[in-house]
């Protein structure tokens, strides 16, 4: 653990750049009634090396600016070029040297049930994490471990492990090494309550639709909130994966970001389809959320299809591209189309008039019809005109 460390941990140069930045930007802010803060990351000094990005919170006076528009305020008073970004409260980005700077404007409460909006609870996440700072390096390494292996993020694009939720989940096995442990048994269904909040199971007692997720951990911090409910089935199924095959024998590869390298992946199978994707403009969240379902709908298509696909996956830098190894075996040139039940006369009636070589057997019903398509090529080359994936991409091809 100590050569990852090396890897992934800042050095003081980096800490002391870091701070130097967040000092001149904090200078040129001035904001009767506010506290400007490091925020995230960087104040809970967890983030990684080469980390570009700073979060700082602009504390507002809650009696002073309750009732106010404090997004607007900040924008009003910043002395720098930036760029807005929309969300439940609008944020801003600053770039100065090689980092992008976060100004995160919040009402400076006392006590989480005070917020008025989500980021307002963010210094208590902060002050939860910074309790246990013991761990600081352990949380590093569980991070760096998610990064490398396309775990680490929770955009709804990505459905993966927030940093919060990493620096909970290190925090509450007691270390990194525990924690991958603890994750290689994890079964079908994961639920975490740190600071017992709950005398009886969460499940039972939180909101339904905030326990959908395979993983449900009670934020320490707001006993109403599920840290990890976008997380995805095939996300956590990937970190029981990972996490075993490292308890078995650790190495330092699970740390490192391997470059995509589609060639590689064509030699792992006899049949990869690539589709190359002009994405959309706009928010990377919103338009990774597009091409994650434009990926998922052409799942969905093959397997109506009765195509075979062994792998998948999809990368997105600047351009997109999907990728489908497909199981190269011969299809039959018809199938069976099934209709209604016989009980259901009507719709019977409907099936054997629009089908006139339908048949039937003591309860059901059926057809035999072409194939309408015997190769995957065929049904991608269709699929690129089709309205739900035009709609969600600039280009394909």
């Amino acid at each position: 653990m100590q050569q990852a460390l090396k890897l992934i941990k800042p050095d003081k140069k980096e800490q002391a750049e870091i701070k130097k930045i967040a000092r001149e930007v904090k200078s040129k802010i001035k904001i009767p009634k506010t506290r400007i803060t490091f925020g995230g990351s960087s104040a809970k000094n967890t983030f990684l090396k080469g980390n570009n990005e700073i979060d700082m919170y602009i504390k507002f006076d809650p009696k002073t600016y309750r009732e106010l528009d404090i997004s607007h305020i900040l924008k009003e008073n910043l002395k720098f070029e930036f760029e807005t970004v929309h969300g439940s409260r609008d944020y801003y980005h600053i770039k100065k040297n090689n980092y992008t700077i976060e100004l995160i404007p919040i009402l400076d409460i006392k006590k989480p049930e005070h917020a008025q909006n989500i980021t307002d609870i963010s210094p208590f996440h902060v002050k939860w994490v910074k309790k246990h700072e013991k761990y600081t390096d352990q949380i590093r390494l569980a991070k760096a471990f998610c990064k490398a292996n396309k775990l680490y993020g929770a955009e709804s694009y990505i459905q993966g492990f927030s940093g919060y939720a990493l620096e909970i989940l290190t925090i509450h096995y007691k270390g990194f090494n525990k924690l991958l442990k603890a994750v290689s048994k994890w079964k079908t269904k994961t639920v975490l309550d740190p600071e017992k909040h709950y005398k009886e199971d969460p499940l039972i007692l939180m909101n339904k639709s905030k326990t959908f997720s395979p993983i449900v951990i009670v934020d320490p911090v707001q006993d109403t909130r599920n840290v990890t409910a976008v997380v995805s089935k095939e996300k956590y199924n990937l970190f029981k994966k990972l996490a075993k095959a490292y308890t078995r024998k650790p190495n330092i590869k699970y740390f490192q970001i391997q470059p995509f390298n589609i060639e590689k992946i064509k030699k792992k199978h006899k049949k990869l389809l690539t589709i190359d994707i002009n994405p959309l403009e706009g928010k990377r969240d919103v338009v990774g959320a597009k091409l994650l379902k434009v990926h998922k709908y052409f799942l969905k298509q093959f397997n109506k299809h009765e195509f075979e696909v062994k792998d998948h996956g999809w990368h997105w830098d600047n351009q997109a591209l999907l990728y489908y190894a497909i199981e190269p075996k011969k299809l039959s040139k018809t199938v069976k189309h099934l209709g209604p039940p016989t009980t259901h006369k009507d719709r019977l009636k409907h099936f054997q008039k629009k089908w006139k070589n339908a048949k039937t057997t003591k309860t059901s019903s059926y057809v035999i019809l072409e194939r309408q398509y015997k190769e995957p090529e065929h049904l991608i080359k269709e699929l690129k005109k089709d309205k739900f994936v035009t709609s969600r991409v600039t280009k394909i091809k």
